[in-house]
């Protein structure tokens, strides 16, 4: 099990790239990186514990490890430094997204209020838990996106699940997440962007949000799904009229 001593912080990208990509959406981000290369950035299993969020910021990373009790007893609460799922959180700053491999499992609260009041109080854009949190009723109440697999009136540690490593990489829902990866998560789930992509990833999909509001607009006007989804070369023209319009504008 890591020391607290042997924690790094992130690297974090610029703070303009993450607003880009909480603007993008998961929906569009997801498309665009499975165009370069990186096929299913999905994170699997965690879901908004309350709509309307959209959020993107750096990875701070947590990783859980089945419960050992020679490594792990009941001396850490003789000493709260101990507690690993702490130090994920000191570092946090505003924007900074908490990753938890929590291995999928749904009887751990990997935190509860007070950690993530604290959380929240530094800034913090959200959480991702691939497992649970307790106390989600007054998780509901504070202005941080969580995304979790489940809710459990278990504390962290009650059951069968340790925290056991800070800002390393962690498997969370089936994807690799890289300390200091972007995460982006809306209402349609969490995906992963390799800050090194992501202004391409931006790039991309601003050209790809530009003929969807074309595409979508003539769709409304009961326009073709079959020229105007996706674009053909048969609308191009049309579309390149709109845009210089929209741009004059």
């Amino acid at each position: 099990m890591q020391s607290p001593a042997e924690i790094k912080d992130i690297n974090r990208p610029a703070r303009e790239l993450c607003d880009a990509l909480a603007l993008i959406g998961t929906a569009t981000a997801s498309s665009e990186l499975s165009l370069m290369g990186i096929r299913d950035p999905q994170i699997r299993g965690p879901l908004p514990l309350k709509y309307g969020h959209s959020v993107a910021g750096p990875a701070l990373t947590l990783q859980c490890m089945p419960k050992r009790e020679d490594l792990y007893g009941s001396n850490e609460y003789d000493n709260p430094e101990l507690q690993l799922h702490r130090h994920v959180l000191y570092p946090a700053q505003a924007g900074d997204m908490v990753v938890v491999d929590a291995r999928g499992d749904m009887a751990s609260g990997i935190f509860g209020e007070m950690m993530l009041t604290f959380l929240a109080g530094r800034g913090g854009a959200g959480i991702v838990v691939d497992g649970c949190i307790r106390d989600s009723a007054k998780a509901k109440e504070l202005d941080l996106g969580i995304w979790v697999r489940g809710v459990t009136p278990n504390y962290h540690a009650q059951t069968g699940l340790i925290p056991f490593a800070v800002n390393v990489p962690v498997a969370c829902g089936g994807v690799l997440v890289m300390p200091g990866d972007i995460i982006v998560a809306d209402d349609d789930g969490v995906i992963v962007v390799p800050g090194a992509l992501a202004v391409e990833v931006i790039a991309r999909s601003s050209e790809h949000a530009e003929w969807e509001e074309f595409a979508r607009f003539r769709l409304s006007q009961g326009g073709d799904l079959r020229k105007y989804y996706p674009l053909t070369e048969a609308v191009q023209d049309e579309y390149v009229a709109w845009r210089n319009a929209q741009m004059a504008d």
